[in-house]
């Protein structure tokens, strides 16, 4: 059959800017079978996406309750800590949308930067270019190699940026300057290794959407972030749903606790037990008269009641 050559050429350039427009990012293809056992709705480019409200929800859980889930299902590497703040108080909690950085080639930052801003339509210095696909409820994560002195990712302009476009803060393994005037952005915080007032050299943005590493935690684009006081916590997308419903039950065991602990109703031994067969149906009363403070759905609540480890 003969080839009809204008529609070969047209073809051709749909290929062409197909793989240009996924360019430092892994194939859609790959990002769904890393992540195979999510089966919920995704991003175009294949990234889980975490239900709005099940992010919502993932905002008022402890992180302790979320790494013991994560700990007794096998996941031992999800957590890491010593991070600097701009604000202590508040939580950043969201979609991971993964960057990684690595120290500058010429040859290699000359090309990037070329193929990006000639052929992708791309504007300024590659830190900025995770920003521009960053949506609402997304966290940005980066991975800068812990770099410090002329690392900072990121400053009040870059800050404001993504605030506005994510609504939600930053976990970055490097640095970002202009603290002071970061810290007056209500909402906003960043986890960072360090604050420095230098600006950002030597770095070019070598994968977007793409697995990375944050201290020792393998973090992959969708994951649930749950960062606060005590460090981050990166929760596989296909495990967030269990993991923020058993720390919610964990939540209402607690409150249940502390009230019958003050109440004189059973003793402190009892409650920090394994409970007996009449604490348990106290405790099934108990929420029955308080169902406004249940957020899961029955069916995860039966599933986590039906278990006999409560």
């Amino acid at each position: 059959m003969k080839l009809n050559t204008k529609l070969f050429f047209t073809i051709f350039l749909m290929v062409f800017y197909v793989g240009i427009s996924i360019s430092q990012t892994i194939p859609k293809e790959e990002l769904i079978f890393l992540t195979s056992e999510w089966k919920g709705e995704r991003f175009d480019d294949g990234r889980p996406k975490i239900p709005d409200a099940l992010l919502e929800r993932a905002k008022n859980i402890g992180i302790d309750d979320a790494w013991t889930v994560l700990e007794n299902e096998g996941y031992t590497n999800q957590f890491e800590g010593n991070w600097k703040m701009v604000n202590n108080d508040t939580p950043v909690v969201g979609r991971a949308l993964t960057a990684m950085f690595m120290p500058s080639r010429p040859d290699v930052e000359k090309n990037v930067k070329e193929r990006g801003i000639n052929s992708q339509g791309r504007k300024g210095n590659t830190n900025s270019w995770p920003i521009e696909v960053l949506t609402k409820g997304d966290v940005y994560v980066a991975d800068s190699f812990g770099k410090i002195d002329a690392g900072t990712l990121m400053g009040a302009t870059l800050a404001t940026s993504i605030f506005s476009k994510s609504g939600n803060g930053v976990v970055f393994n490097g640095s970002a300057r202009d603290l002071e005037s970061i810290s007056k952005m209500e909402g906003f915080n960043a986890f960072v290794r360090d604050f420095h007032p230098s600006f950002l050299e030597e770095e070019v943005l070598m994968g977007l959407n793409t697995p990375i590493r944050i201290g020792q935690v393998m973090v992959l684009p969708g994951d649930l972030v749950l960062a606060k006081r005590e460090g981050v916590l990166f929760i596989p997308a296909h495990l967030a749903e269990q993991v923020v419903g058993t720390a919610e039950f964990v939540a209402l065991k607690d409150q249940f606790g502390f009230e019958m602990v003050k109440t004189k109703t059973y003793s402190t031994g009892e409650i920090d037990s394994k409970w007996s067969e009449p604490i348990k149906k106290e405790f099934l009363k108990w929420l029955d008269n308080h169902s406004e403070l249940i957020q899961m759905s029955k069916e995860t609540l039966d599933k986590l009641l039906s278990k006999r480890t409560w």
